[in-house]
C-alpha cells in the first residue's frame, strides 16, 4: 500500500466517498453528512499548510485510508492539532493501516504541536475508540448532539 502526503487528483473526491458510505451503511447518515465532510475537506485543502499532515493510503483500487492532522484549524485554540477524516475502506480494516496512519501523526504532533492533538467523534465506534485511546487520547467532553446530521452521543477526544 502506498501512502502519499498530499491530495492527488480525485483524492478528495474519494475520501468524501469512504465517509459518505460507511456511515449512511453503518448509521444511517445521509446527505447532510455527506455534503459536511465534502465542505469541510474542500475548505481544508484549499488552505492546507506546510505544518499540515496529509495521509493518503492507496492500493490498486484507489483511497483505502486517509487521515488529516490540521495544525491551522481556527477551532482548535490550545486544544493542539485537530485529527480529521481518519476513516479506513472495508477492504482494509484490520490490516495495520489505520495503526501505521496514527503512529506518523502522532510523531507529527509531537514534532509540531507538543503532541498535543483532539478529535471529534460519537459513542459507538469501538474499534476507533480503541486506537485513540492506545494513543493517548481521553474523552473530554460528551453530549447529545447533531453535528452530524442526526442524533448521536458527540465525543471529543484529546492528547
Amino acid at each position: 500500500m502506498d501512502i502519499s502526503e498530499e491530495f492527488a487528483p480525485g483524492a478528495l473526491g474519494e475520501i468524501v466517498t469512504l465517509h459518505s458510505r460507511f456511515y449512511a451503511a453503518q448509521w444511517g447518515f445521509g446527505l447532510f453528512f455527506e455534503t459536511k465532510v465534502a465542505r469541510e475537506i474542500a475548505e481544508f485543502a484549499d488552505r492546507v499548510a506546510q505544518k499540515d499532515l496529509v495521509l493518503i493510503a492507496k492500493d490498486k483500487e484507489g483511497v483505502a485510508a486517509s487521515l488529516i492532522l490540521d495544525l491551522n484549524d481556527p477551532m482548535s485554540g490550545d486544544r493542539g492539532a485537530h485529527l480529521r477524516w481518519f476513516i479506513c475502506a472495508d477492504r482494509c480494516r484490520g490490516t495495520g493501516i489505520g495503526r501505521k496512519l496514527m503512529n506518523r501523526a502522532v510523531a507529527h504532533a509531537e514534532a509540531n504541536s507538543a503532541g498535543r492533538m483532539w478529535l471529534t467523534t460519537f459513542n459507538g465506534l469501538k474499534p476507533a475508540r480503541h486506537l485513540y485511546e492506545e494513543f493517548g487520547f481521553s474523552l473530554a467532553l460528551e453530549q447529545e448532539g447533531e453535528a452530524w446530521g442526526t442524533r448521536v452521543r458527540e465525543q471529543e477526544f484529546r492528547r
